[in-house]
């Protein structure tokens, strides 16, 4: 436990933090896995989920969850998902 008042403050906003980027991060995942399973199963409303899967990537790349070059690879093996399913 921090003894000191700014380090009581700290971890108050790094819980929030946390728990903030948890959702982001759930968030995109399920996207994810939701164009995946469409794409597996042979759906055909994939452009849908496919540009909501993009827009959560892309999200959690901008609040700094995943890294740039993280965010790239998943939208470029997406697309090229989406481009062997049609």
């Amino acid at each position: 436990m921090p003894n000191i008042k700014s380090a009581e403050k700290r971890v108050k906003i790094i819980e929030k933090k946390t728990l903030r980027n948890n959702m982001i991060k759930s968030g995109y995942r399920t996207a994810v896995k939701k164009f995946e399973l469409a794409v597996a199963n042979g759906e055909k409303e994939l452009d849908v989920l496919f540009n909501n899967a993009i827009k959560k990537v892309d999200q959690a790349c901008s609040k700094g969850v995943i890294k740039a070059n993280t965010a790239s690879r998943k939208k470029s093996r997406l697309a090229k998902m989406l481009n062997s399913a049609k």
